[in-house]
């Protein structure tokens, strides 16, 4: 057992609560029973499990360590102190993981009878993380993140995810690739405006196609807004003039979801 919070490997794990580190290194700390649980459940790469016999009480915690550990799976044991001081959450339960990120090449994706969503520019990791539950939810295949985007790996973007983040695939590109990646495959595509005149319950949605969706504060720029077929917008009824983002994006996915279903 660890005891130290001043243990090298400790500290290494405690780094990947910063950015610069998680891409560096391509690695994620996740924590708590649902998360690590999904995370086996969909099959991510673990490197390995921490956890503390002190804080770990639950039974489904102990059949975690137990299937891991015949998996092959590195236990890593550390003392009530030592979790708490990895742990980002009041009340720690006692297990974490350390996973490999997954990202797929832009290049590999294939958008045949299914809808993938691409975010530009979103700047918070609570939006990701709904958005990527979202995904989950109404079955969308993956996210394609262009340009300066927040970190789907972000502890905030994880926990918000709710396992969101292991089932749906991501990608992430330029402005610049992604506008000759969709003009070279013909790729169908809908982007979202508060300024679009065609409102998002009246579009037939093609099955097979993108949806974009712009920053929390700029929205869609003109250059990406060139190569959308359509520009749809959720019409406001009250004084607010627009809704957050991970809001709207989820309405629009589920309109997305009932049109496939009634096709």
């Amino acid at each position: 057992m660890i005891t130290s919070t001043s243990n090298q490997h400790i500290k290494d794990i405690k780094r990947l609560r910063d950015r610069k580190y998680r891409s560096e290194s391509n690695l994620c700390y996740i924590e708590g029973i649902r998360i690590v649980f999904e995370a086996i459940k969909q099959k991510a790469e673990m490197l390995e499990i921490v956890y503390s016999p002190e804080l770990s009480k639950s039974n489904i915690i102990k059949e975690i360590i137990n299937n891991s550990s015949l998996l092959g799976v590195e236990i890593l044991e550390v003392s009530k102190i030592v979790f708490e001081y990895l742990s980002s959450k009041d009340g720690p339960q006692g297990i974490a993981a350390v996973i490999r990120q997954k990202w797929i090449p832009l290049d590999n994706i294939r958008i045949k009878n299914n809808v993938w969503l691409a975010l530009y520019e979103i700047a918070d990791p609570g939006n990701l993380g709904t958005i990527m539950r979202t995904c989950d939810a109404t079955q969308a295949e993956g996210i394609i993140l262009l340009d300066d985007c927040t970190d789907p790996y972000d502890p905030t973007a994880v926990r918000g995810s709710m396992g969101g983040l292991f089932s749906v695939k991501l990608c992430k590109t330029s402005s610049e690739n992604f506008t000759s990646w969709v003009t070279k495959n013909k790729v169908k595509m809908s982007g979202a405006s508060d300024k679009a005149e065609i409102d998002y319950r009246h579009m037939n949605y093609p099955k097979g196609m993108i949806l974009l969706m712009g920053s929390e504060r700029q929205g869609i720029p003109d250059n990406l807004q060139k190569i959308c077929q359509n520009m749809i917008s959720i019409p406001m009824k009250g004084n607010c003039d627009s809704l957050n983002l991970s809001v709207a994006t989820s309405i629009i996915l589920y309109e997305v979801l009932s049109s496939y279903e009634e096709n």
